[in-house]
């Protein structure tokens, strides 16, 4: 389509174009004027982002846009309209229940007719993606109405964030008051069947005692093994004093033996004298024989006291590594049954360590559970309230106007080219040579047409014919 042929159109069909413009435009002008006017009041919050000082497993350290859309869903929901109508307690304003009774006839609650109602006019919305700032915004016709509302939407939401936070721990709170009861009972069980243990064993200190009989079996082994070797020497001189007791050590050095020995050989060199001299039958003769027989039998006994000492000592050596030894083998036994206690004592200690360490835990997260149910403070703060605003949000004059103006126009030339479709006409030279398939030859001005500009119109369509130009007048063919 062409500029000519649209503005031929335009020419021939202004009537109903303009008609239905000024309909469109004077309903968008009628709107304006008899539309309820309606305010928006905005509150806003900001979200405070931090860990929390008594627990930091509710929101973590960043902001996200999930928990942003959380929150968003959170002041939208019913629990948090429920709180409002509950705290500007409107089931107990009377032009509210009227109101409900005329909108639901008596059914239903009015508590849920009227949360439906104040969620209609609530808008949330993150001030700036990625932000932690959140706008609550509630239109409505009044304003002293929206911004009331818009702050109890608000109080509500930080109410409800604190019970959001608080009643889980407080659940948690009692769980684990009731762990906590469960391992001190544990506790003490096992303290008494400890206790009870080291009262009938007579324990006062396992380990102490323990180290004291080890080392007095160390002690009796180490004199096992020096009466050992005290009795096998001792075994050794009695075989030794059977065999050849004047060889012995003890008789060796046995000063009454050493001093029978040289009386022995004096009277033997005596006897061998006088027996040279006077023969054996001499008188000096048989009392120097007599002399050293008496020497040689009580150096004989004398040696045989001596060697019987010996093993009298061997008999007592080995009487008292009996004694040892025994000793040693009770003492083991009784290591070996204390050590025996020990382990039993050692594993009733470990389950009251066991009982000790699970009672400190659970005491210690119902300490913290009971401390997070007690915070009453919310990670959302009131930035800024709602005030009752002083000019309307909408009916918007300008934006109506702009509107009814393009979509007026718009409507408008649909229209007339509709009109165009369903009934064609030839409105230039171009559209019969489109139509016929002839060249044009002539134009009939209209009678209501001056002469001059009769005269450029046909001239300026007779060069549009077919493509063609004719030749400007006064010039040669």
């Amino acid at each position: 389509m062409n500029p000519s042929h649209f503005l031929g159109v335009l020419r021939a069909r202004w009537l109903p174009a303009l008609v239905v413009f000024g309909l469109v435009f004077g309903a968008a002008i009628v709107f304006t004027l008899i539309a309820p006017k309606r305010y928006t009041a905005t509150a806003t919050l900001v979200l405070d982002i931090k860990p929390d000082p008594v627990s930091s497993m509710l929101y973590g350290g960043a902001t996200s846009p999930a928990m942003m859309n959380t929150q968003v869903e959170v002041l939208r929901s019913d629990r948090v309209a429920q709180r409002v109508v509950r705290n500007l307690k409107l089931t107990e304003q009377p032009e509210v229940r009227k109101q409900w009774e005329a909108g639901s006839k008596g059914d239903g609650q009015i508590e849920n007719w009227l949360v439906d109602s104040v969620q209609r006019g609530l808008e949330v919305q993150v001030v700036n993606p990625g932000g932690n700032v959140l706008n609550v915004s509630y239109k409505g016709t009044d304003p002293q109405y929206v911004a009331t509302l818009a702050n109890a939407f608000v109080q509500a939401y930080l109410e409800t964030a604190v019970e959001l936070r608080v009643d889980p721990a407080r659940e948690y709170s009692g769980f684990f008051s009731k762990q906590v009861d469960e391992a001190r009972a544990s506790l003490e069980a096992a303290q008494m069947r400890l206790s009870k243990f080291q009262q009938a064993q007579g324990i006062i200190a396992t380990d102490d005692r323990f180290d004291v009989e080890m080392s007095r079996l160390n002690m009796l082994t180490q004199q096992l093994v020096t009466m050992q070797s005290q009795a096998d020497d001792s075994s050794s001189r009695q075989a030794q004093a059977a065999a050849n007791a004047d060889r012995l050590s003890e008789v060796i050095g046995n000063p009454l033996v050493a001093g029978l020995k040289a009386d022995l050989n004096k009277a033997e060199t005596r006897l061998q004298e006088l027996n040279s001299r006077f023969g054996e039958s001499h008188p000096q003769v048989v009392e120097a024989r007599a002399t050293a027989t008496e020497l040689r039998q009580r150096l004989a006994a004398e040696t045989r006291t001596v060697s019987g000492s010996v093993s009298v000592n061997a008999r007592i050596d080995r009487s008292r590594e009996a004694q040892v030894r025994a000793s040693q083998e009770e003492q083991r036994a009784k290591v070996l049954r204390l050590k025996e206690v020990r382990d039993q004592g050692s594993v009733l200690a470990r389950d009251v360590e066991n009982a000790q360490r699970s009672y400190d835990l659970l005491l210690n997260r119902f300490n913290q559970t009971s401390l997070e149910s007690q915070n009453r403070q919310s990670n959302a703060s009131l930035l800024a309230r709602a005030t009752p605003p002083t000019y309307p949000s909408s009916p918007k004059v300008a934006a109506n106007l702009l509107m009814g103006l393009f979509f007026g126009a718009a409507l408008g030339l649909g229209v007339a080219f509709g009109i165009e479709q369903l009934d064609k006409r030839i409105r230039a030279p171009g559209d019969a040579v489109a139509a016929l398939g002839l060249p044009v030859i002539g134009i009939l001005p209209t009678p209501t047409i001056g002469r001059r500009m009769r005269g450029q119109l046909a001239l300026a369509q007779d060069r549009m014919i077919s493509g063609r130009r004719l030749p400007a007048p006064g010039k040669g063919r």
